[in-house]
């Protein structure tokens, strides 16, 4: 199977350097949901060069600011999931950035912690959920324009 981050749908491209990707989740667990990999086909942290880890992290800060831009989050999960322990299914590092809202789930406190509970993510089992989270054409236009505008 072709690894979806290193050959990714045009739709999901939402900006690239000799470095990194940003790309629109598949299956968002919030509207606006993006992530940010290394163009460099790698799966662990410490495969990453120095120079690719802060390409990494810049454009963690360039996904928050076209979505603070474009969808005005109250705030933001950001992580990575490094095995299949830890819930990785893509093995391509990738880092989430995840824009929250007031209200947008019951139990917000513990944010990423929550991570460990043994409880299914309702977001992967409820497709009518990850659908409502997608972004319309214009939105992923929006954040295109807005990404490419912080450079």
């Amino acid at each position: 199977m072709q690894c979806p981050f290193c050959t990714p749908e045009p739709r999901n491209l939402l900006y690239e350097n000799g470095l990194i990707r940003i790309l629109v989740d598949s299956y968002p667990a919030n509207r606006g949901h993006l992530l940010v990999v290394p163009k460099r086909h790698v799966t662990r942290v410490e495969d990453l060069t120095w120079e690719e880890k802060l390409a990494i992290m810049k454009g963690v800060e360039k996904a928050m600011e076209a979505l603070k831009k474009v969808l005005s989050p109250d705030g933001f999960n950001v992580g990575i999931n490094i095995g299949k322990a830890a819930g990785q299914t893509v093995e391509h590092l990738h880092v989430h950035v995840i824009p929250r809202y007031r209200g947008d789930c019951n139990f917000p406190r513990g944010g990423v912690r929550k991570a460990v509970l043994d409880i299914e993510d309702e977001n992967l089992s409820n497709k009518e959920r990850w659908v409502r989270n997608r972004l319309s054409e214009q939105e992923i236009e929006m954040l295109q324009v807005a990404i490419n505008e912080l450079e």
